[in-house]
């Protein structure tokens, strides 16, 4: 039994966060729980710096030259790494570049919404081969036998070395002890166990997590927007209003899984009605389908009654290109639901204080018009906390959420392990 070194700040950076230990629930490091770690260190320092020599990571993790050598050794023995093209020197030896070996898995990921489900295969870099749709189910037993079947043929059709696992982004919270669905109003499910008949049909792990947070894991793990953040806020505004919450590195869930659940904080004393049963909630206030309803009262109340009742209801990518070509019902629409957004994001400035805040949705499509008037908002309602929070959108065509599912499973072998 040896004790662990304690991380330096370059490794823990590289590693992302490094958790508290539980002084009360612990075990004692062994030499292989130190060689775990620096495997994962350089596994993230190829993923982040590819391609790259033995003597950049000697030089990226401080490490001696023979424990670079004994790790890379191993990790293109386990088919980690690869070997790529020789570099050129003046002289001595010419060194070989290490990639992340692509190959060596696949991951699905999932991201359930209301109406419809995405699908996509991955290779160990993250890179989408394949992505599909298929319609959400109402009846939760249903759902998941047409997802069975659909992973199974995408793993048939995109053969991989072995496939690691299937991460599934859901809106709403999971319990995360029992890994159940315990609350997904936009979905009418709750106390349903996905993960079980999945993983006994497929024979793969499956990890499921609340949207936003599985959104605030890809944007800290990738470090797109987030290298050197540590307390993080991502917002995903689509039928619903989900909060994923990284604060001093760490993704906060809560005892029961629940922490976040902004969305269905009353905003409006006496507002609509929520699908979670109370009045007033952010959610009812900001979320696309608030807009929907938004459109639908201006219209009617502009005298077009009769005509209203004949016209179907529009989606909100609807009332976004309406919208952009100066509709008025549908820019007093949006301009409404990006007033009760900016609410809700200056309420989570002032309480958290975080030194980013990310917008992921469709509404982001529409950042050039709120966007402006997003950040006034917040900063003249949570300006005297001077806490200087970047208010940013993230891209909709990266498929944040899709991609924090693929990171659930992706991420078991780039984080610092758990320990104790």
């Amino acid at each position: 039994m040896v004790d662990c070194p304690r991380l330096t700040e370059h490794q823990a950076h590289i590693l992302g966060f490094v958790r508290k230990i539980n002084l009360h629930n612990f075990q004692v490091a062994t030499s292989e729980t130190v060689r775990d770690i620096n495997s994962r260190i350089m596994l993230n320092l190829v993923r982040e710096h590819e391609p790259v020599s033995r003597a950049d990571l000697m030089r990226y993790s401080g490490m001696q030259r023979s424990t670079v050598s004994a790790i890379t050794g191993q990790l293109l023995a386990d088919r980690w790494l690869k070997v790529g093209a020789v570099g050129h020197l003046p002289r001595g030896r010419k060194p070989t570049f290490l990639h992340l070996n692509t190959e060596r898995f696949g991951v699905v990921g999932v991201d359930v919404q209301p109406t419809t489900t995405t699908l996509a295969v991955t290779g160990m870099d993250g890179q989408f081969l394949a992505q599909e749709f298929m319609p959400t189910a109402k009846n939760p037993v249903e759902f998941v036998s047409r997802l069975t079947s659909r992973i199974g043929d995408m793993m048939l059709a995109h053969p991989r070395h072995a496939y690691e696992g299937v991460g599934i982004c859901l809106p709403g919270r999971i319990d995360a002890s029992w890994q159940q669905l315990i609350f997904a109003p936009t979905l009418g499910w709750s106390g349903f166990d996905l993960k079980t008949p999945l993983e006994r049909n497929l024979g793969v792990p499956v990890e499921l997590e609340n949207a936003a947070n599985a959104c605030a894991l890809v944007e800290s793990w990738s470090r797109r927007h987030t290298d050197g953040v540590r307390n993080l806020v991502v917002v995903t505004v689509s039928d619903d209003i989900g909060v994923g919450m990284i604060l001093d590195g760490q993704l906060v869930r809560g005892s029961n899984g629940m922490a976040g659940e902004f969305g269905h904080v009353s905003l409006m004393a006496g507002g609509p009605r929520c699908r979670c049963g109370n009045t007033g909630c952010w959610e009812a206030l900001a979320s696309n389908a608030a807009a929907v309803r938004y459109y639908c009262e201006s219209y009617a109340h502009k005298g077009n009654v009769a005509s209203r009742s004949k016209m179907s209801e529009p989606t909100f990518g609807e009332i976004l290109r309406l919208a952009d070509r100066n509709d008025v019902p549908a820019r007093e629409a949006l301009n409404r639901m990006v007033y009760y957004l900016a609410e809700g994001m200056a309420m989570l400035v002032t309480g958290l204080a975080p030194d980013l805040l990310l917008v992921a949705g469709e509404v982001t499509r529409a950042w050039a018009q709120v966007g402006p008037m997003v950040t006034e908002a917040v900063k003249r309602r949570s300006s005297f906390t001077r806490a200087g929070t970047r208010i940013w959108p993230t891209d909709p065509d990266t498929k944040p959420l899709l991609r924090g599912a693929m990171a659930l499973v992706l991420q078991k072998h780039f984080d610092m392990p758990v320990i104790g």
